[in-house]
């Protein structure tokens, strides 16, 4: 055997040693290094995009200081509260030619109704006529909505006048053939050591004697309406005008947006949509139990907002949103966490105001409102 074959040949039968490690695993040192290496720029990412947050949570102050209350689980919806596509075969009057109505009377045929540019306006046929506009101009956007005007509540007094709640401007006699306001009750106005600042709805005894109308909040307006539904603020209040002495006398409060306001046929009681709390209240505003106050209708499948008499003896109650079950409401699932609805308001306040768009600013429409007939009981 030459020495070249004596080299190859001890090479060949060199030891080897011998391992259960499979030959992955050889390079295990190089996988961790990676995996911390991919660790750490996830912790850094997170970190990143987390920041800004805690930063809002922790510094940026809340603009509502929203309330825990309950609301009772959404009716089924099924029998009375099924819904039902009746509204579908409505025919609809002057559609895209009126800017946010939102209540509306009748005398004979003509029809009066409010606009969200401050317009008070007469609907005779398929004419559109401007009877009167109680602010001033410009209108159209959100910082001008305080002096332009909104006119909400609508009812016609016993002499043929309107009666009219602005949310800003307060409380106006309004003669529909002239045009000519009067003022009854000023917008800011302090009753009982609270300003009137979102008056919202109104009626009318049948003698014109007396007036009983909702005042939503004396802390939010309503271009601000957003924030008192979120904040759940008890802060509304129904007050009563004697129209001879021109006296406001608050008649019941710490009510939770109350909005739409009809008087009962006795006209001892007037009931209010309790927005926030989905349910009718019924405020006894004469008569022995004057001053006291019940629940008309409790657990709506809706948020309730205006209310009217029936032909038939019941009361239309426009709903603004529905609660579905089955199904998941919003309103109901942040009644009881009020720190979502705080770091929501923080993160809009941070990059700006959440506010709603003005009706008819750029081409938008109010959604029309559900209805259904609740018969007294």
């Amino acid at each position: 055997m030459n020495d070249s074959v004596g080299l190859r040949f001890r090479r060949l039968n060199r030891g080897h040693v011998i391992t259960d490690e499979l030959p992955e695993h050889r390079h295990k040192g190089s996988s961790t290094y990676s995996g911390r290496v991919f660790q750490a720029t996830l912790f850094c990412l997170c970190g990143f995009l987390l920041l800004p947050l805690l930063i809002i949570i922790l510094i940026l102050e809340s603009p509502i200081q929203p309330e825990v209350f309950r609301l009772k689980d959404p009716p089924v919806m099924r029998g009375c509260w099924e819904p039902n596509l009746k509204l579908r075969e409505a025919t609809r009057l002057f559609e895209d030619q009126i800017l946010g109505p939102e209540s509306i009377v009748n005398i004979g045929d003509v029809f009066f109704s409010g606009t969200a540019d401050g317009k008070i306006v007469k609907l005779t046929g398929r004419r559109i006529t401007t009877v009167t506009r109680l602010g001033r101009p410009p209108c159209g956007s959100r910082d001008d909505e305080s002096t332009c005007g909104r006119p909400l509540g609508f009812q016609v007094g016993p002499n043929g006048t309107l009666i009219v709640a602005d949310a800003y401007l307060g409380l106006f006699q309004v003669n529909p053939n002239t045009g000519e306001a009067m003022r009854l009750v000023a917008g800011g106005q302090v009753v009982s050591g609270r300003k009137l600042s979102f008056i919202n709805d109104v009626t009318v005894t049948k003698d014109g004697k007396k007036l009983y109308f909702t005042d939503s909040s004396s802390r939010w307006q309503r271009r601000d309406f957003l924030n008192l539904i979120m904040e759940a603020t008890a802060d509304g209040r129904v007050l009563e005008l004697d129209m001879e002495t021109r006296e406001v006398l608050v008649v019941m409060e710490n009510l939770r947006f109350p909005n739409g306001i009809t008087l009962l046929p006795g006209e001892e009681s007037v009931l209010v949509a309790e927005t926030t709390m989905a349910r009718i209240r019924r405020v006894h505003v004469a008569g022995l139990n004057k001053g006291g106050m019940d629940t008309f209708v409790d657990n709506l499948p809706g948020f309730p907002d205006n209310i009217r008499p029936s032909s038939g003896g019941g009361f239309w109650v426009a709903m603004s949103t529905i609660r579905p079950n089955p199904g998941f409401s919003v309103l109901d699932f942040l009644s009881q966490r009020p720190w979502i609805k705080k770091f929501i308001f923080k993160e809009a306040s941070s990059g700006g105001k959440v506010q709603e768009a003005p009706c008819g600013a750029r081409g938008h429409k109010e959604p029309p409102a559900e209805r259904v007939l609740l018969e007294e009981y």
